[in-house]
């Protein structure tokens, strides 16, 4: 008779399956709550302790850390030298084990969690019993997720269990620990954001219809301890599935709105922003970022920090548009956006917005980690380095400026009122070719005569001060820390611009 060993935290199924398993012709071996379970359905059941001959102890952290157990799982069924060992010592073979572990996880994701109540929770005998019969999968079938219990039944009775499906079970097993392994060191290395050693782990949210471009495949992966203000997290209410470039558009999007406490609207485009606007309300907030650049948003992402009324939701209907991201969305308003089939409307937790975080982005045979870049410069740290000061207004929209380059792809030029952007110039191979790409954009805006251009690092040499101040702008903030800083301020002084210096440098690559 072939023994099967059931020890689950999660208990869902695992009624049916021991019913499955006897039917079969299991015996069944189990512990404290699972044989508690599995008895209460009426089903024959032996607890290890009468296998080991060893009680259960220290509150259950010793229970099948024994050589009757580890024995029957290891012992090679082709090794006669094995099975004559095991029959020396009078041991059965263990043929089948179903374990899920303690749930890690969901402890610490709990609210006021102490480490003591965490410690608890780190599994030994668990994952020891999986990776020992996952090693010996050849004559052992391990089974950690509920979800593949039919699977195995099924392959049991129809003789499919044989090694390529114990090998994919086994398979799973390996990730299984090492992602639980992972989370365990992430928490306890707690605020070590560059360990020598760097262990993560991700969960598959969807299969991607393709990457980049059509011939490229693709999945989507989150954070096994997933950020509430991020795309992982977001609910899609209605649309076409996400495609990798919107998830890369809608993820900078979010990045950009977390910068705003007001009423805001950012329109993306291949993971730039084409249009920010600012206002009282979240339709003037979205009259402006239309106004902004009202045709390269077509086709684009819009991130809205507050509630979607109708009159906004209206507006935006009139326009092909990807993707929409809010808060929340007024039931007319949905309504009205949802006529179109495809269009993406998704609601994510604003007010769960990261204080501080790291990134990591792939690069060839590695990773790179860095601290977000949530830091921008107010007001109170601009110098002024100009003969002419700036206004009031123009302070206000220097900052708001600033705030917009930081997530423009470098090189960046951002023209904006204090309101709205102007003209954005992005990801040039020189400084000077933005600024013309910003301003070409913003010299036709009614409003052009209160803007105000940002940088999101320092002039190299005077010309981009100049290209600026011919075509009208009357103020510059850029980080300064140029070896020829001199020349933008002499050019600064010789049109009559106020140039200020943020001291920061806003790099986005």
């Amino acid at each position: 008779m072939k023994t099967a060993l059931l020890s689950v935290s999660d208990k869902t199924g695992v009624v049916d399956f021991a019913k499955g398993l006897t039917n079969l012709g299991y015996r069944l071996i189990s512990t404290g709550g699972t044989k508690k379970v599995i008895e209460d359905a009426g089903i024959d059941v032996t607890a290890v302790e009468e296998v080991t001959g060893f009680p259960e102890m220290l509150d259950g952290r010793v229970k099948t850390l024994h050589p009757r157990i580890h024995a029957g799982l290891l012992a090679r069924r082709d090794l006669p030298e094995h099975m004559q060992a095991l029959k020396d010592h009078n041991i059965d073979t263990v043929d089948l084990v179903v374990v899920n572990l303690y749930p890690f996880k969901e402890t610490i994701q709990k609210d006021g969690v102490t480490e003591p109540d965490a410690i608890e929770q780190i599994d030994i005998g668990g994952p020891s019993m999986l990776r020992a019969a996952a090693k010996n999968f050849a004559d052992v079938i391990t089974v950690v997720d509920p979800n593949e219990y039919n699977n195995v039944l099924n392959a049991i009775h129809d003789g499919s269990d044989d090694r390529a499906f114990r090998r994919n079970l086994a398979l799973q097993v390996f990730r299984h620990t090492a992602a639980y392994d992972a989370l365990i060191a992430q928490y306890l290395g707690g605020d070590e954001e560059f360990p020598d050693s760097l262990t993560l782990t991700y969960n598959k949210v969807q299969a991607l219809r393709y990457g980049e471009n059509s011939h490229q495949k693709a999945a989507f992966y989150e954070d096994a301890m997933p950020e509430l203000f991020s795309i992982t997290q977001a609910e899609q209410l209605h649309g076409k599935e996400l495609s990798f470039n919107n998830i890369k558009d809608a993820d900078a999007g979010l990045r950009m709105s977390a910068e705003f406490d007001q009423p805001a609207v950012v329109a993306v485009k291949h993971m730039n922003p084409c249009g920010i606007g600012l206002a009282d309300n979240i339709e003037e907030a979205w009259d402006r970022a239309y106004a902004a650049d009202s045709t390269s948003i077509f086709g684009g992402i819009i991130i809205l920090n507050r509630n979607v009324d109708l009159a906004t939701a209206e507006k935006m209907h009139a326009l092909f548009l990807e993707m929409i991201i809010a808060p929340s969305f007024d039931d007319d308003a949905f309504e009205v956006l949802a006529k179109k089939k495809n269009l993406r409307l998704l609601t994510v937790d604003f007010d769960a917005r990261p204080e501080a975080a790291l990134e990591t982005v792939s690069v060839m045979g590695g990773l790179l980690r860095q601290e977000q870049d949530l830091v921008h410069e107010t007001i109170a740290d601009f110098k002024v380095v100009s003969e002419k000061q700036p206004t009031e207004q123009e302070l206000k929209a220097l900052e708001f400026a600033q705030i917009v380059a930081k997530h423009v792809k470098s090189n960046a030029i951002v023209v904006a009122t204090d309101e709205m952007t102007l003209g954005i110039g992005a990801g040039q191979m020189n400084r000077v070719g933005s600024a013309e790409i910003a301003i070409t954009q913003a010299e036709s805006a009614d409003n052009y005569g209160q803007a105000v251009l940002a940088s999101d690092a320092y002039f190299p040499m005077g010309d981009s001060v100049e290209f600026a101040a011919k075509h009208g702008i009357k103020a510059i903030v850029e980080p300064g820390g140029s070896i020829r800083d001199q020349e933008s301020i002499d050019n600064a002084n010789k049109y009559g611009v106020a140039l200020v210096f943020s001291g920061r440098r806003h790099f986005r690559h």
